[in-house]
Parts: C-alpha cells; structure tokens; sequence
C-alpha cells in the first residue's frame, strides 16, 4: 500500500487539520476523489454516490488502508477547503516531473482558463493557467490567479515549478511581457513564441510594417510562386531573410490551410531588439479555414528567440493544441458547469481534473484510440483498466 511517486510527492502535503479529531489520512481522501473523477465522477454529490459502491470500497482497500472507513462528503468537503492551494500544485508539478521526461526541444504551451461555474456575484471565478507538455500531452503544472489580468504575475511562478531547459515555451499575447521572456531565456534556459496583439501596440505595428512593405511582400510573393511550382507541403522554403512553410489539414467537415513567414531580418527593429531579451526573428501565420460553405482568413503575429519557420510552425500548432486541453476539461469533466466555489475548493478540484486529465490520457496501450469519456466509463466498470491507470501513473 502507498506505494509509488504519486503517494511519495502528494505525502509531504500539510495536513492542517485538529490531529486529535481526524479520524481519515489525507493521503486516502486525496487518491479516493482522484480515482473517482478517473472513473466519470464530475460533481462531489456523484463522488459520494461513487464511494458508496461496495466494490469499489474492496477495490481501494488495495492501495490505501482506509482503517476508519469511507470519508463522509462533508469530510471531504472541509479538507479540500484547508488544503494550500500552492503546496497542492506544487506537488502536482514534482509530481510530473517525476512521471514523464521532457526532451530538448518539446514544446511547452502556457495557457489560462476560467472556472464558470466558480464565479459569482462577488466573486470572478478561478481562473487557473496550465503548462501543457506537447509531447506527452499532458498537463505538467498550473497556477491559479483571481482574473485572467493577473496571468502576468501567474506566469512567472508556473515557470518556476517547470524544467525547461532546451524546450520552446509558447504564450498567448497576455503572457507577451519583457519580463517573461527574460525569464524564460535567463532562467530556464529555454526558448520562446509569444503571440503578440495590441497590448503591445508598438511591437504590432513593427511586425505589421516588417510583413507589409514593399520589399517583404515581393519576398513573399517570389515564395507563393515558388511553392506553386514545387508544391513542397510541409517543406520549408526561403532563407533568413524570409522562410515560408505552409500545412494543409482535413477533419470534421473542415479544411485548414495554414501558411507560416518567418523572418531574422530583424535589425531594423532596433528599440524591439534591445528591449526584448532573446528576440531573433518575427513570424507572421495566416490561417484560412473552409467550414460548412463558409470561408474564413485570419492572421497572427508571433516574436521568438527560435531562428526556422520549422520551429515557429511546430511551435504555433502545438500552441493552439491546448485549445484542445480546455474543450476536454469543459466536455468531460465538466469545468464549467461544476459550482465549486466555496474557499480553496475550486483551485484545488482543478488539480485534481489534472491529475485526473492525465492520467487517463496517459494510456497509450490499452485502449488508446478511445475517447477520454470512453476510458473513463470503462475505468468505471473494468476494474483491470482501473488498475492498469494506477500502474502507469501512481507507480
């Protein structure tokens, strides 16, 4: 019993509790609610019906003691409202740290999400920022902050729970802060692609003219000539001064082309390249997307310390990937609708939607080409597939 990295890492929580009255380890609560959102349990009242099971009371007992019995809800309920959110996603990041092995080069993608269902009339809602591995698709660290403005403070302190060292770390254009990319470069030794929007208004329009003027969109049109003669899709084209790369993708009904400048003819930028610790070159993407007859074209703009259009499109693609992450956790696991929103409670449930998040994406062997809701349910009913999830992810 109690066996494995998870029990070790999530075992130096502070149990602030009366020690005299607790009658439930903290350790058990905290694997009982995880395995009962693995297994399709969203709200607290269906993780109580969940514990209540007879047989999946016997099936615990095969990890944890459970000496005093089943935790009441209410039990439940008041330790999540005690324990420190910080230490609790502190844990979660070691924790990860020791599960996967992040290579030189993975993108990491930083994003925020907000809890509706935590907000009220008083109160904006959680709004937690998570670090998402590309290459393992997992969740590697979060941080909660009280509004989405507060991501600039929120940012640096994920950053500092996470091993970067040799990755490219994507941000969205609240996250496209000097600071950030100092400490990115400085600290983690790592590299950067930050979407960049009116919020720094000065940097757009540089980006905006270097993409727009007479001698670049000769380049990019000597490009798209190029391109139509050889029709290297996926392969990049140009030089430094100008590279192109462009991705065509079908699925759902919808086709997507995606058409990726990126340039290191940067030296005119002089203020952008004093100000902007690492900055090596500018990126420009154009996406278009045909959908039920409709046609849509948009642009984005990116500065990043990487120097190929390969780096710059992986790195993009990858970013709007965790698009992906945030529609799983409000259609699976119901983020949104669930109404947690006493105390820590909120923050704390959104570690354990992560935790529970990966691992159930985590299986590549036994039922890999099932959707996440479809793992769980069988998580739910086959106890072997109960047990294989424990096996790769506790252990």
């Amino acid at each position: 019993m109690y066996e494995g990295k998870f029990f070790e890492t999530f075992g130096i929580l502070e149990d602030r509790r009366e020690q005299g009255k607790v009658k439930h380890r903290l350790l058990d609560i905290i694997f009982i609610v995880v395995i009962a959102v693995i297994c399709g349990c969203n709200e607290w009242k269906e993780i109580k019906l969940w514990m209540e099971v007879t047989v999946n009371q016997l099936w615990l007992k095969k990890y944890i003691e459970l000496s005093n019995g089943m935790p009441s809800l209410s039990t439940i309920g008041r330790l999540f409202n005690i324990i420190s959110p910080k230490q609790f996603e502190k844990c979660f990041s070691a924790w990860m740290k020791s599960a996967i092995t992040i290579e030189s080069d993975d993108i990491i993608s930083i994003d925020g999400k907000t809890m509706c269902g935590s907000i009220t009339e008083s109160n904006r809602g959680a709004h937690i920022v998570s670090a998402l591995c590309k290459s393992h698709s997992l969740v590697i660290g979060q941080v909660k902050t009280n509004e989405k403005s507060n991501e600039i403070t929120a940012i640096p302190e994920l950053l500092d729970m996470l091993v970067l060292k040799g990755c490219i770390v994507t941000i969205d254009a609240m996250g496209c802060q000097r600071k950030i990319a100092e400490k990115i470069i400085d600290d983690c030794k790592a590299d950067y692609v930050l979407n960049v929007k009116a919020n720094q208004e000065g940097l757009m329009n540089d980006i905006v003219e270097c993409f727009q003027n007479q001698d670049m969109v000769q380049r990019i049109e000597n490009l798209e000539l190029a391109y139509e003669l050889s029709k290297s899709l996926g392969e990049p084209l140009g030089n430094t001064g100008l590279s192109m790369l462009k991705t065509l993708d079908f699925g759902h009904g919808r086709i997507e082309k995606r058409t990726y400048f990126f340039t290191q003819d940067i030296e005119w930028m002089l203020d952008a390249k004093k100000e902007w610790r690492g900055f090596a070159g500018a990126g420009m993407v154009r996406r278009e997307v045909e959908a039920n007859g409709k046609q849509t074209c948009e642009y984005a703009y990116h500065i990043a310390s990487i120097k190929t259009v390969s780096q710059y499109a992986k790195a993009v693609r990858s970013h709007w990937g965790i698009e992906s992450f945030h529609w799983s956790l409000d259609v699976t696991y119901k983020d949104d609708a669930n109404k947690t929103r006493k105390g820590t409670a909120p923050q704390n449930m959104a570690v354990i939607k992560r935790i529970a998040f990966n691992a159930v994406k985590n299986d590549k062997k036994v039922h890999p080409k099932e959707s996440m809701k479809g793992r769980r349910f069988l998580a739910s009913m086959d106890f072997e597939y109960r047990d294989h999830l424990v096996n790769i992810n506790f252990k």
